[in-house]
C-alpha cells in the first residue's frame, strides 16, 4: 500500500485562509502589517524565493517591501539599511533573503536585525527563547514541518524523531521544537549528520523521518521501516529537475505519510512567514 501524501500546498493555503480575518482586524485598527526583504546580488533561486513572498503578502493584503541591491553592497551599507528598518514603524517583519555574497558577514547581519522583528526566527535571542520553551517566532520551515504533521492528526508525543541534517535553518531548532513538552511535541529526538556513523542504524528505528541534509535522494528504501512517517525537506535541483533529500519511489511504498517535492514543506515556509509577520503586528498591539 502506498504512503498518504502529505499535502503542503492545501495546508499552507488553509493556514492564509485563518491568516486573512486576522489581518483584517490589524487592518481596522489603522496598522497594516508590513514585512521588508532585502536581496542582496542577483541569485535566481533567491529571486524566485522573494517573488513568491511578495505574492504572498499581496494575497494576504501585507505590506511588502522589496530592497533590491547589487552584489557590490557594502557590510556598512547593509547594515545601515537594517538599522532603517528596525526603526521603521510601519514595518513588522525583516528578512534578510540568504545566501548572501562571500563578502558580507552572514552572521552579523542577521543579528543586527531586531529580534522583535525577526520573522525567520534565527536570531540567537529568538532560538534562546525556543530552546527554554518560550518562543515569540518560530522558524518558518521548522515550524512548517510540526505544523504538516500536526494538521495531518500525527502524533509526536512518545514517538522517536530521526532528523538527518544539523543546520541553523532546520535540524537544530527542529529538534528544539519536537522535544519541547508541549503540545505537538513531547517527542525523543536523534540527529544525524555527515559524521553519523551506520546512519541505517538510525533511521531504522524512527518513528518520524524528517531529512533536511541537503543531499538529493540519500534517504532510499534500505534506510526506513515499514510505516515510518517520511517528512522530506530538501529542495535539489539534479538536471533541471527538483527532487528531495529522500529517494521518493523506493520509500513511497514503506512509509504510511509522505511529502512530495515539491509540494510538501516547501509552501508551508512561506505561510508560516507570513503568520510570523502578521503575529509582530499583533505584538504591537497587545505586547
Amino acid at each position: 500500500m502506498k504512503a498518504t501524501l502529505i499535502d503542503g500546498k492545501k495546508v499552507s493555503q488553509e493556514i492564509r485562509e485563518e491568516l486573512k480575518p486576522r489581518v483584517q482586524n490589524l487592518i481596522q485598527q489603522d496598522l497594516k502589517p508590513g514585512l521588508a526583504v532585502i536581496l542582496v546580488g542577483d541569485d535566481p533561486a533567491s529571486q524566485v524565493y522573494v517573488r513568491n513572498k511578495e505574492k504572498a503578502c499581496e494575497k494576504l493584503g501585507v505590506y511588502s517591501l522589496k530592497h533590491q541591491l547589487p552584489s557590490t553592497t557594502s557590510q556598512n551599507d547593509l547594515l545601515h539599511l537594517i538599522d532603517e528598518l528596525n526603526n521603521n514603524p510601519a514595518i513588522h517583519g525583516i528578512l534578510v533573503q540568504l545566501p548572501l555574497p562571500k563578502h558580507l558577514d552572514e552572521k552579523k547581519i542577521l543579528y543586527h536585525i531586531n529580534p522583535l522583528k525577526d520573522v525567520d526566527g534565527f536570531h540567537p535571542y529568538n532560538l534562546g527563547r525556543l530552546m527554554i520553551g518560550d518562543p515569540i517566532f518560530l522558524p518558518c520551515t521548522p515550524w512548517g514541518v510540526q505544523e504538516l504533521l500536526s494538521r495531518y492528526q500525527i502524533d509526536i508525543s512518545r514517538k522517536h524523531v530521526v532528523i538527518v541534517g544539523r543546520s541553523n535553518i532546520v535540524g537544530k531548532p527542529l529538534s528544539m521544537m519536537l522535544v519541547q513538552k508541549a503540545k505537538a511535541a513531547n517527542a525523543t529526538i536523534t540527529i544525524c549528520h555527515t559524521g553519523t556513523e551506520n546512519l541505517a542504524q538510525h533511521t531504522q528505528m524512527a518513528d518520524i523521518l524528517i531529512a533536511a541534509a541537503g543531499s538529493p535522494k540519500m534517504i532510499t528504501g534500505e534506510l526506513i521501516r515499514e510505516g515510518v512517517v517520511v517528512i522530506d525537506v530538501g529542495i535539489n535541483k539534479v538536471e533541471d529537475k527538483l527532487v528531495g533529500d529522500v529517494d521518493f519511489d523506493s520509500v513511497v511504498d514503506k512509509a504510511s505519510f509522505i511529502t512530495p517535492v515539491p509540494g510538501g514543506v516547501g509552501p508551508m515556509t512561506i505561510a508560516m512567514l507570513m503568520a510570523n509577520t502578521v503575529k509582530s503586528a499583533e505584538r504591537t498591539l497587545h505586547g
